[in-house]
Order: C-alpha cells, then sequence, then structure tokens
C-alpha cells in the first residue's frame, strides 16, 4: 500500500428533494463515529479551506438546491471529506436518479476500527439503498471489472467476475460490487437473498443488522487486500454466493 492509499466510502440513495436532513444525519453520523472530528470547512475555488460557522444552516440551504456540497474536517495532515452528487436516471440503476454520497478517510488504525459505524451510520443518515467502504486500490479494480467498455483490460483482474454498468442493472437497490465493508437496506439484502442461515454462516459472523432493518457485512476481518490470497478468495466466495450484484444474474 502507498501513503496515499484511502479508505474510500460509496452509498448510494433516492436523491434529495428539498432539505429531508438526510445530509445533515449522514455529517453528523460520521463524527458520532470518528470522536474528535468535527466536518466544518469547505474548500473554496482556490483550493482555500473555509471555515462553516454556520454549518447545519449552510447545509439546509443547499440541500434545499438539491445539493450536498463538499465538507472536511480542514486538517490537510488527516483529511477527511465528505460530498454528494446527483447521478442522472440514464446512468443509475432501474433508470432513477441516485444521491452519491462519497467520503474519503484517512488509513489507519482508528479509522479501521471505526469503519463499520461510519459506513452504517452514513448510510442510515441518508436512508441508503446500498453503499460499501473499501481502500481505495479496490476501487480501480471494480472500474476494470466493470463493462463493456472500449479500453481497458479485456477481462476483469485476478479472476474476479465482470459487472455490468450501473444503467444495466434493474433496480436501485441491487449492489453494483462488493467492497470490505458492505452496507445493504432491507431492500437490498431482499434483493440478493440475504440472509440464508444454512448459506451465510460464515458471512454471518461478521455481519450486524441495521436500526432499519438492513445489514453492515464486512468480507475480511482485516481490509480487504487483494494481493493477500485469502481475501481474493474471500471476494470470489461473495460475489459466487450473491450472483445479482452486479447485474449479473436476475432475481
Amino acid at each position: 500500500m502507498t501513503t496515499r492509499t484511502r479508505f474510500v466510502l460509496n452509498v448510494y440513495a433516492s436523491v434529495l428533494m428539498g432539505d429531508d436532513g438526510r445530509s445533515l444525519a449522514a455529517i453528523e453520523g460520521m463524527e458520532r463515529a470518528l470522536p474528535g472530528l468535527r466536518l466544518a470547512w469547505e474548500v473554496s475555488k482556490e483550493g482555500q479551506l473555509i471555515e462553516l460557522p454556520q454549518r447545519d444552516v449552510w447545509l439546509a440551504e443547499a440541500a434545499a438546491r438539491g445539493e450536498f456540497p463538499l465538507v472536511c474536517n480542514g486538517d490537510e495532515s488527516y483529511p477527511v471529506m465528505i460530498s454528494g452528487r446527483r447521478r442522472p436516471a440514464s446512468t443509475s440503476s432501474g433508470g432513477q436518479p441516485q444521491l452519491q454520497v462519497h467520503a474519503k478517510l484517512p488509513q489507519g488504525a482508528a479509522v479501521v476500527a471505526a469503519a463499520a459505524d461510519v459506513l452504517e451510520h452514513v448510510a442510515e443518515g441518508v436512508r441508503a439503498q446500498w453503499g460499501l467502504i473499501a481502500l481505495s486500490p479496490m476501487m480501480q479494480v471494480i472500474a476494470d471489472q466493470t463493462g463493456p467498455k472500449l479500453y481497458g483490460p479485456e477481462k476483469p483482474p485476478r479472476g474476479l467476475p465482470a459487472l455490468k454498468f450501473p444503467e444495466a442493472i434493474p433496480a436501485p437497490e441491487i449492489p453494483r460490487h462488493l467492497g470490505w465493508l458492505n452496507y445493504w437496506s432491507a431492500a437490498a439484502a431482499k434483493a440478493i437473498g440475504f440472509p440464508d442461515p444454512a448459506r451465510d454462516a460464515e458471512l454471518l459472523t461478521r455481519a450486524r443488522p441495521t436500526a432499519s432493518g438492513g445489514w453492515v457485512v464486512q468480507l475480511t476481518d482485516a481490509p480487504l487486500d487483494l494481493d493477500n490470497p485469502a481475501h481474493l478468495d474471500a471476494l470470489k466466495r461473495a460475489y459466487e454466493r450473491f450472483p445479482v450484484i452486479g447485474g449479473r444474474a436476475a432475481r
């Protein structure tokens, strides 16, 4: 891993329709998961940090416009950021526009320990359909799995399955791919058939239910590293177990 490796969080939810409190709930959830974190700075067009003394009001005004602007912790030595963007129906699962909430966090023991809480609080805060956390190198692997495309590797790397583009996936609650930590709403869990006590005994040892009826599911004890053969096997087993993920099989 390089020093630039980060944890990446992506969760997908219905788009913002006025100020419904979801963006603030996600941000406050991340702060609860990482004690001492305060996400109260924006970044100017010139790249300068600007403190937000009235952050909650600022967020509410942005949400009323359907926006989830980037906020960060103002610490360039330990950067944490979160933002959201609207994905149009033409490039979203089920032909419905979606809100993609994206965050980056430093790699380190504190984030590893809190990662499940971070994912759960952000996902539940925005009432997400599904989401994940993975180290940044994993996101390139996911990109290489997804197609068909006109460039890049002809086959998915490392013997992993090919995944379809979002617009080819029939419903927004179907996860597009897997990460180290996975958030599946109640609808997503139903769509992929989780949990099955007989088939998911191992996964259930690293899974926990959420207050909304969803699940946070961890594939490996340590953050997923595909240079580790045991981790690669765990990822392959999960894809084999859930063929609906990535649009590879009908529900």
